[in-house]
């Protein structure tokens, strides 16, 4: 959505659109005054604990509270993980100073990627400890957390993909800070990119005037 279509829509004080929410798990209902309501379930991406580039633990805590985009890759890929940061470059630039919007970078080869390895990576790309974590971990837990949490596997935009015996994946997806998937982006798309920037602003706008 084009930066001139968002302050259309919220130039009135009213937010008058809303971001879907991705993967429903059930539809519960209860009883309100007698008549029935249906709530649905979404999903939402689970708990995990790992290390990031500064040798800290890691886990969904440390997000309580934030808008965050996460990703997957490795530091010796040769060409789309190296485009993909340099996108997310542009995003941690543009909230640089929104403290709620955090990026999560997961790398898929951590017998490789160790903590040294990606604080080198990370300064390669200016990722910035805190704002930015770059985690490595169990490679079981990684994939699991890939397939079943963030299910790149699902269709969309830029699927799973096997690169040399790894899996990685050039999709972006946001996360609100109720764990609930909202988004999803074609990472090497500077124009996706915009999408992904805009949309961040307008969950960030809903969280101020709910």
């Amino acid at each position: 959505m084009p930066v001139l279509a968002f302050l259309f829509l919220f130039g009135f004080g009213t937010n008058h659109f809303a971001l879907p929410t991705y993967y429903p798990v059930r539809v519960d209902s209860t009883q309100v005054g007698g008549k029935w309501q249906r709530d649905t379930v979404f999903h939402r991406v689970g708990n995990f604990r790992l290390q990031d580039q500064r040798g800290q633990t890691v886990s969904q805590r440390d997000l309580s509270g934030s808008v965050y985009v996460a990703s997957f890759f490795f530091a010796t890929c040769p060409q789309v993980c190296p485009r993909l940061n340099t996108q997310l470059q542009r995003v941690q630039e543009k909230f640089r100073k929104e403290e709620r919007l955090k990026l999560v970078s997961y790398t898929v080869d951590p017998q490789h990627d160790s903590v040294a390895v990606l604080a080198d990576y990370g300064r390669q790309f200016g990722a910035t400890p805190g704002k930015w974590f770059l985690l490595t971990g169990s490679k079981d837990s990684i994939n699991r957390l890939a397939v079943e949490q963030y299910k790149v596997l699902t269709p969309g935009p830029s699927m799973l993909a096997g690169t040399v015996g790894l899996m990685h994946s050039q999709r972006l997806l946001l996360v609100d800070r109720d764990q609930h998937i909202r988004g999803m982006y074609d990472g090497l798309d500077p124009k996706e990119i915009d999408r992904l920037m805009t949309e961040i602003r307008i969950l960030l706008y809903t969280y101020d005037h709910q």
